[in-house]
């Protein structure tokens, strides 16, 4: 996970995507190749963020204004097309202009011309009391929920479950690492571009999950029931989503999540052309509570065989069972695994610790903190690997030595 090094130093990103690159100034960031920009795709994006065509010769090209008086008078002069000759000169013109124009929407739609991207655009309605300046905690506050969504959407694509914990967090993440984050044209909201190579499989799913949330909260708060909520699982709802649109709405009068998909790409298989926002309001929060509640509660364990490198192991006294903490090879989608053992089994790990060598361990792997702790461990072994994979976990163990020396003492995290 990284960020832009031009990242605003004053508010958070979301982890797991980089911040805007236009985010300081109109001019900064990537700019554009105007011999790979199409006009047309240039005019959608244009008149999504509120553009109006003004004029201009008919299928040649046409004169652009932002919404709004106060941007100085910025206008574009757009081709309709590349056949002309001059076109790409006028394209050429017309990204300069827009890289200088005060409209607050021209650096989304730069963005959206330097990688083809799906567009989430998150708004909060806040009390009129704590709006403007006022309003930091209420600006962390929609980067943060903002974050959590991206990341159960992502989580999603990986499996569908009704808790993830820490299973497929990784590549969960790894998933965002494209993404551009930053303030919404016009202020007040959060836009994250997507990229489409990379990361459209997250965007359908936000798009199918969230249509579902607010399909299910409906049918519980007009019949008290959960059922929906439970076949909304199939369509990419979880624990996690529900945590993360609770946090978007806590402390706000309403809040809206709207899709837009990238014109160069054109709309997925299956989905409308122009996604209807979904709205949630904060009496919506006691439905998405009891479904966050009833996610955890239903997520079964989970029978695995794992194979992992010791990392710490830690017991009261100089016999007896102790605790074993596993960085995790093979065999489960989590980091790190933590796991009691009886004393000959934690004596075998703290062998196959000292001469650096994998453990493997069968067990239940269990909901409780979020699926990184083993029960019921049984069929612990040692495991043999090659000499480059055992220097490897032998150089690692002593840059990590302090946590055998800490195996009497202390407690475990």
């Amino acid at each position: 996970m990284h960020r832009s090094t031009d990242e605003p130093t004053g508010g958070t990103v979301p982890a797991g995507s980089r911040a805007h690159p236009y985010a300081e100034e109109a001019g900064g960031g990537p700019f554009p190749d105007p011999a790979r920009v199409d006009p047309a795709v240039l005019a959608a994006l244009l008149r999504r963020h509120g553009w109006h065509r003004r004029g201009g010769a008919h299928g040649r090209y046409g004169r652009w204004v932002p919404p709004g008086s106060a941007t100085g008078g910025t206008s574009l002069l757009v081709p309709d097309s590349t056949a002309f000759p001059d076109s790409e000169d006028l394209l050429a013109e017309a990204l300069t202009a827009l890289a200088r124009s005060a409209a607050p929407s021209a650096r989304d739609i730069l963005v959206a011309l330097t990688v083809p991207s799906d567009e989430i655009r998150w708004w909060r309605e806040v009390p009129e009391e704590t709006a403007g300046a006022a309003d930091w905690t209420g600006s962390d506050q929609l980067r943060a929920a903002a974050r959590q969504i991206l990341l159960a959407g992502a989580l999603a694509v990986r499996g569908r479950a009704g808790y993830h914990g820490a299973r497929h967090l990784r590549k969960a993440r790894r998933a965002l690492d494209g993404t551009l984050v930053g303030p919404a044209g016009g202020g007040g909201g959060l836009t994250a571009f997507v990229p489409v190579a990379e990361g459209r499989e997250v965007a359908v799913q936000l798009y199918s999950a969230l249509h579902a949330t607010r399909e299910a909260v409906d049918y519980q708060r007009a019949t008290g029931g959960m059922e929906a909520f439970d076949a909304a699982v199939a369509a990419g709802v979880s624990r996690e989503l529900t945590e993360a649109v609770v946090a978007l709405v806590r402390g706000a009068e309403g809040a809206r999540i709207t899709l837009a998909w990238a014109p160069a790409a054109g709309p997925p298989d299956g989905c409308p052309v122009s996604p209807e926002p979904v709205e949630f309001s904060p009496g919506d929060l006691p439905a998405l509570r009891l479904a966050g509640v009833r996610y955890l509660q239903d997520e079964p364990a989970v029978p695995v065989r794992i194979t992992g490198a010791v990392v710490r192991l830690r017991r009261s006294g100089p016999r007896g069972p102790g605790v074993v903490r596993l960085r995790v090879l093979a065999g489960a989608e989590v980091a790190h695994v933590r796991i009691e053992l009886d004393e000959e089994a934690y004596r075998i790990a703290g062998h196959a610790h000292l001469v650096g060598l994998p453990l493997r361990v069968e067990g239940r792997l269990e909901n409780r903190g979020g699926f990184r702790r083993l029960t019921g461990a049984s069929q612990v072994a040692p495991v043999q690997v090659d000499e480059a994979e055992r220097d490897r976990l032998m150089k690692s163990l002593q840059e990590n030595v302090d946590f055998f020396e800490e195996a009497c003492t202390g407690d475990e995290e």
